[in-house]
C-alpha cells in the first residue's frame, strides 16, 4: 500500500470522529482562526484539507468556492454543509489545476499533516494567479523552549501514528518562494501562526 494510499485510509476513518476534535481545540485554542482565513478570501478560491468543510460557513458571498481533500468520506461530509463549493479528492502534493487558477488559496489546519511541506505550499503557489493571496493557519512550534520540548517529544508518537507534525512553521516555505507577507498573528504561547502573503504580480 503506497503512502497516499495509507493517509486517506486514516483520514476516512478519522472523519467520524473529526469535528468533535477540531470543535475542542477551535474553542481551546484556536479562537477565531477559522473565521479569520475565510473572512479574507476572494474572487476564484481553493481550500487545500478542506476537510468535512468546517470552514465552509465562514466564507463571504460572492466567492467561488473549490476545495480539494485526500479522504472521500471527509468530502462526503462536507457536501452535506450546503455551501455550494467544487469538492473534489485529491492529493495536496500534485494539485490538478492549472498555473495562475484562483485569486486565493486558503488552508487552516492541513499543513501539520501533509507529509510534504515543501511540496504542498509549492503546489499552492503555483495555482495561485500574479497578486493573488495565500492565506494559512496553523499550530507551530511555539516560542516557549519548555513547550517546544513536549511537542518534540509529542512528534516522537503523532508523526508515525497519524502524519501530525508540530514543529513546522509554514512561514519559511512561504517566504522562501518568494511572497510578500501582509499579516500575521502568532498566540498562545506562539502555538498558533495565521497569516496572509501575496504572490509578486
Amino acid at each position: 500500500m503506497s503512502r497516499t494510499d495509507r493517509w486517506q485510509r486514516y483520514w476516512d476513518r478519522k472523519s467520524d470522529t473529526y469535528d468533535e476534535e477540531m470543535g475542542f481545540w477551535d474553542r481551546r485554542l484556536f479562537g477565531d482562526s477559522r473565521e479569520w482565513a475565510c473572512g479574507r478570501a476572494t474572487g476564484e478560491v481553493l481550500e487545500v484539507a478542506v476537510g468535512t468543510g468546517l470552514n465552509l460557513p465562514f466564507y463571504p458571498e460572492g466567492v467561488t468556492l473549490t476545495g480539494i481533500d485526500l479522504s472521500d468520506r471527509m468530502l462526503d461530509l462536507a457536501r452535506r454543509r450546503g455551501r455550494p463549493a467544487t469538492l473534489r479528492q485529491a492529493d495536496a502534493h500534485a494539485l490538478p489545476f492549472a498555473d495562475g487558477t484562483f485569486d486565493t488559496v486558503v488552508c487552516t489546519f492541513g499543513l501539520c499533516a501533509i507529509p510534504d511541506v515543501d511540496t504542498a505550499v509549492s503546489e499552492m503557489v503555483r495555482v495561485l494567479r500574479p497578486g493573488g493571496r495565500l492565506i494559512l493557519v496553523d499550530h507551530v512550534a511555539s516560542t516557549n523552549w519548555f513547550i517546544r520540548a513536549g511537542q518534540w517529544l509529542l512528534e516522537r508518537v503523532t508523526v508515525p501514528l497519524a502524519g501530525e507534525h508540530w514543529l513546522r512553521r509554514p512561514l519559511r516555505q512561504v517566504e522562501a518562494r518568494g511572497l510578500r507577507v501582509e499579516q500575521r498573528e502568532r498566540f498562545a504561547r506562539g502555538l498558533v501562526e495565521r497569516l496572509v502573503a501575496r504572490r509578486p504580480e
